[in-house]
């Protein structure tokens, strides 16, 4: 990443509350107030990819090229995936941007849900800072903070430990959605959605 943006990114860090629960929304969006808000766009929905093989690990990674070194998915993360994307089509969600960590589990989540990946190495970099630090993954908070244009949502697939810094409060699961609204220089959760609660917003009777 330039000096120069993650000097940018780490300043609205800094500036952006350091409480997790500056984040969390007051009143969160569910059922049918949900689905009419990502259906008229604006919103970051923040996935841990889907299921993976945990007797693999990261620790041989030489390069994110490399999906032999590295945890990756099931055959059941892969059909969590399609089915996914399958029913935020069904539901009418618009979705833009599709943005992954370049891990090889985040990027084939992407793709198998989405159809399309874009390798964005700041949805997982730590930067130069000790963990614990206040602007550790100040990268990944400003891309859920920046302001996303009506009529389309942005999917960012990344993992669990970086969002988690900057949020707090419970662990995404694999596969796990928060849909995010940006507010510029900060951003709050407005509803956490798993493949189960996908289903049953296409389940959900349309407002009279």
């Amino acid at each position: 990443m330039p000096r120069w943006l993650f000097l940018a990114s780490l300043a609205l860090a800094l500036a952006a509350p350091a409480a997790a629960l500056a984040q969390q929304a007051a009143s969160p969006l569910r059922g049918p107030e949900l689905l009419a808000a990502l259906r008229a766009g604006g919103y970051i929905l923040y996935f841990r990819h889907a299921d993976t093989d945990h007797s693999q690990n990261d620790e041989r990674m030489t390069s994110v090229e490399d999906c032999t070194t590295q945890r990756n998915l099931t055959d059941r993360g892969r059909d969590h995936s399609r089915a996914i994307g399958l029913v935020i089509r069904t539901l009418g969600i618009p979705i833009g941007a599709v943005l992954a960590s370049p891990l090889c589990r985040t990027v084939e989540t992407a793709m198998l849900a989405f159809g399309t990946a874009q390798k964005t190495p700041a949805a997982r970099e730590g930067g130069p800072l000790p963990p614990g630090s206040a602007g550790r993954f100040a990268a990944l908070r400003v891309l859920l903070s920046t302001a996303v244009a009506p009529g389309a949502n942005t999917v960012i697939v990344a993992h669990a430990y970086p969002y988690f810094t900057l949020v707090g409060g419970q662990f995404l699961s694999e596969g796990e959605a928060d849909v995010v609204r940006p507010r510029g220089t900060d951003f709050e959760v407005v509803a956490r959605v798993g493949l189960r609660q996908w289903r049953e917003l296409a389940a959900t009777p349309a407002p009279r």
